[in-house]
């Protein structure tokens, strides 16, 4: 959470990106988004049997989509229909969108909310998913 605010803070003012939201909403969403991410890493790490291999794979899982597939680098309306269908998928595409929406133009949770939804599933299934996984890892 302190790298978010960094960013932001570096991108007012070294960069003059207008912050026009507000500062509760995004810190909401952000600590959605990773407490889904983290426990995503903590999956990967019971499920793997090593450190490499851990992280190898949350590196194809997570990151190379992530980049690639939530419209950070290329736009999402250019992709094949086929890579479309598949960014639904990817919990970094509704953090960017609401990122975008609550940074740059200000809008409210009230017309976000289905990213918001999503991004809450996601944190609780794959908390839940980590949580079953060390419990079973116990016994």
């Amino acid at each position: 959470m302190v790298d978010l605010l960094v960013s932001a803070a570096a991108g007012r003012v070294i960069f003059g990106v207008p912050f026009r939201g507000s500062l509760v909403p995004l810190l909401g969403v952000s600590a959605l988004f990773l407490l889904g991410s983290l426990s995503l890493g903590i999956l990967i790490s019971i499920l793997a049997k090593n450190q490499l291999l851990a992280s190898q794979v949350a590196f194809v899982a997570t990151y190379l989509p992530a980049l690639l597939l939530s419209g950070f680098m290329f736009d999402i309306a250019n992709m094949p229909a086929p890579l479309r269908a598949v960014t639904y998928a990817v919990p970094a595409r509704y953090f960017i969108r609401l990122l975008r929406s609550l940074f740059l133009k200000g809008v409210g949770v009230e017309v976000l909310w289905r990213e918001g939804i999503f991004l809450l599933a996601f944190a609780l299934l794959a908390a839940a998913a980590a949580l079953a996984a060390f419990r079973k890892r116990l016994e």
